[in-house]
């Protein structure tokens, strides 16, 4: 038999990643979204309440009186809340209740300042910020503020700790 000179044919070696993170769905931001809205709007309603005799603020849904100071300082207060929140523990309340988080790209905790600069879009520029996230860059569900931040929102992973079991009861 003739010996043939066979060579093997390359293997593309592929890395095998470290961790799997999933990203989180528009909808599932966008409802995070509304109730961390809601809770936020209701609160500064208790606020402008008690500010009612000194200061009539405009409520937001009465666009006809609304007021360039109000606004501005309703646009502040979601900016600290965001700001704070997310840079605490990389969630709002209604990324709590949506089981969603802020990190960074590679999954890491974000700081106060990666919070800030991705707050500033969902705070002041939120329908621009995402118009310009679709469509500029389609399917990798980032706004423009979270590719600037170098952030995502990703769904939060409740694992029991290392080496614990928790069992429950069948009810």
């Amino acid at each position: 038999m003739p010996e043939e000179n066979i060579e093997p044919e390359p293997v593309s070696i592929r890395p095998v990643p470290e961790k799997t993170i999933y990203l989180a769905r528009w909808s599932s931001r966008f409802w995070a979204w509304l109730i961390d809205f809601i809770l936020v709007i209701l609160f500064l309603n208790i606020v402008r309440g008690i500010f009612e005799p000194f200061w009539n603020l405009p409520l937001l849904w009465d666009y006809m009186h609304w007021d360039a100071v109000a606004l501005g300082f309703e646009s502040i207060f979601f900016f600290a809340y965001w700001t704070v929140m997310e840079g605490f523990r990389g969630q709002s309340i209604g990324k709590m209740v949506m089981n969603l988080k802020v990190v960074n790209r590679d999954g890491t905790r974000i700081d106060y300042a990666a919070a800030s600069l991705e707050s500033l879009g969902k705070s002041f520029l939120l329908p621009l910020d995402c118009l310009i996230g679709w469509l500029a860059m389609p399917g990798s569900k980032l706004r423009v503020f979270n590719r600037i931040s170098n952030t995502i929102v990703i769904k939060a992973d409740y694992k029991e700790p290392h080496g614990i079991l928790y069992v429950r009861d069948k009810e």
